[in-house]
């Protein structure tokens, strides 16, 4: 090996790498989908639907339907069960003014 030459890298670096991408690759999925990008539109959604929300559900939280923006309308989203988080109530998803435009605002868990 000649002095400038690179030292040669070990049998076993390839499957580091692969194995560090594979422990840490659902990690950044997971804030990619809590950073979720701004939605701010000029048209207001139409006003909520009016649902009877179903009866309680042991260990369950209902999730109240909402308007979602899809493509260039507003579309119905509705509701759902999801598990609870004790300690937690669930912040439904709304659309909010903000500096003459509507924001939409993803739904989450507060304690």
């Amino acid at each position: 090996m000649k002095r400038n030459d690179p030292a040669p890298r070990p049998a076993h670096a390839p499957f580091k790498r692969t194995l560090t991408l594979a422990l840490l690759g659902p990690l950044a999925a997971v804030s990619l989908a809590q950073a979720a990008p701004l939605i701010d539109i000029e048209v207001a959604p139409p006003a909520p639907r009016v649902v009877e929300v179903p009866a309680p559900r042991p260990h369950q939280v209902w999730a109240p339907g909402y308007w979602a923006y899809r493509g260039h309308e507003h579309v119905w989203v509705e509701g759902r069960w999801m598990h609870e988080r004790p300690g937690y109530h669930w912040a439904p998803d709304r659309w909010v003014p903000h500096e003459g435009r509507y924001r939409y605002e993803p739904g989450h868990w507060e304690r």
